[in-house]
């Protein structure tokens, strides 16, 4: 529980470039928390970031870190292979966890994350950004609340220029934070397959897969899906069919090769009663409804298009019991379902029942 002046005690682990340049400053920001400790598998790096950004301890050890004294909730920021397990080790010893995307590796490790929080009740969110946009939350209400009457389909195109990571071409990030990284990422980070998991796949699609959720409440049913690797060991460019649970019918294409000045992240909503078209890496949002006049919602200001510090915000305050948890862990479910029947599809050339997984 928080310390006796009501401060939420936090600890990182994975102190790397993510962590640097979006979460621990985020933690720094919150009034009602207190960055506690870092890992890192390097103890000297550990030491660096402490020191760095007034963190009390600093571990090589993520197990000492989550045992250490006062730590009250977790952030996950290491490489995609270690998540389920450090995720895992931290629920069981009552703390609240923050878990950077892809969630897992596979469904069933999600699902045991899912359950684990719920039986403890504790706070489980996947660190996806888009869904604190003013956007992201109107998008999804007028879909909720059938504004748009029976969802039909859905069309995605999500491109962000990582290849040359996914490659393993550099390590350079492109999230428009490069003037700001403390930390750039280790190799093999994002390019090998035991560590990342796969390619866009798993770096990129997992943002779209919690969207799809986040968006309409509903869950993928089967999938198809190819990919095409391009020469290397990670998929490149994925094109997706979809059918939610709810009927509708979802096509995703999405690829890390693009140029640097090129970002897609088009969601397209086609509903009985009307379309909403939205543009999520230039923060535009308009509503068609089939009756009346369309509406166009304000430009989102470019630090509102992508708000990085979101999520942990959101879950230093669900901790606390001041918000509602924004970006729960079943979306991460929901969109490791796609990440793990796109790859058993593309793997298998068959269409894939999301329930025989």
């Amino acid at each position: 529980m928080p310390d006796k002046k009501n401060k939420l005690n936090v600890g990182v682990i994975g102190a790397g470039w993510w962590a640097t340049s979006s979460h621990i400053p985020g933690i720094i920001q919150h009034e009602r928390a207190c960055l506690r400790a870092v890992q890192s598998r390097k103890k000297s790096k550990a030491k660096q970031v402490a020191t760095h950004f007034g963190a009390d301890l600093f571990f090589d050890d993520y197990q000492q870190l989550i045992l250490a004294e006062n730590i009250d909730a977790v952030v996950i920021s290491s490489t995609p292979n270690m998540h389920f397990e450090q995720a895992k080790f931290a629920l069981e010893h009552g703390k609240h966890v923050l878990i950077e995307k892809p969630m897992t590796f596979n469904v069933n490790e999600s699902l045991e994350l899912c359950n684990l929080a719920t039986e403890k009740k504790l706070q489980l969110l996947v660190s996806c950004p888009w869904h604190y946009t003013s956007h992201g939350i109107e998008a999804r209400q007028l879909i909720r609340k059938g504004i748009l009457g029976d969802i039909k389909m859905i069309s995605i195109l999500m491109t962000n220029p990582i290849d040359k990571l996914l490659k393993g071409l550099n390590t350079i990030p492109t999230h428009g934070t490069d003037d700001k990284v403390y930390v750039e990422p280790n190799k093999g980070t994002y390019s090998d397959p035991t560590i990342a998991g796969g390619g866009q796949i798993y770096c990129q699609v997992s943002h779209v897969g919690a969207y799809l959720s986040f968006l309409t409440g509903a869950q993928p049913a089967e999938i198809y899906a190819k990919f095409d690797y391009a020469g290397s060991k990670n998929d490149i460019y994925d094109a997706l069919t979809i059918t939610l649970d709810n009927g509708a019918l979802v096509t995703l294409a999405s690829t890390g090769a693009t140029p640097l000045a090129i970002r897609n992240f088009e969601v397209r909503v086609y509903g009985t009663e009307g379309v909403l078209l939205m543009e999520l890496w230039k923060g535009k949002m308009i509503f068609y409804p089939f009756i009346g006049t369309p509406k166009e919602y304000p430009d989102l200001s470019t630090e509102e298009i992508y708000p990085e510090r979101a999520p942990v915000l959101n879950f230093i305050d669900s901790c606390l019991n001041l918000a509602v948890n924004g970006s729960c862990g079943e979306y991460g479910l929901a969109a490791m379902k796609i990440i793990e029947g796109a790859s058993l599809s593309n793997k298998s050339g068959k269409q894939i029942k999301i329930g025989n997984i």
